[in-house]
């Protein structure tokens, strides 16, 4: 392994659990302990969603109307985040 990669490995990690303590609040202490599962479930995110948007992006690429998918896609986000700030759900007992 080469020592750029090396120190930019360590820095990415070092930010990640900095980032995650600062995040939730939690003790350094804790966070450090619980480095592995942080590194391990940031790399399975970065994967699941690299994995899909590439394959969104073969899927649009094979599509008749890839600018209606991509409108149709835009606006259903844009409803369930005006939905989300402001609509108030009843509250549970």
């Amino acid at each position: 392994m080469h020592l750029r990669t090396g120190a930019l490995s360590l820095a990415g990690c070092t930010g990640l659990v900095l980032g995650t303590a600062w995040l939730f609040r939690m003790p350094l202490e804790r966070a450090i302990v619980l480095a592995p599962i942080i590194v391990v479930s940031a790399g399975a995110t970065a994967f699941i969603i690299a994995l899909w948007v590439r394959v969104g992006m073969a899927s649009l690429r094979e599509a008749r109307h890839p600018g209606r998918i991509l409108l149709a896609g835009f606006a259903v986000f844009a409803v369930l985040v005006v939905l989300s700030f402001f609509v108030e759900l009843p509250a549970r007992h």
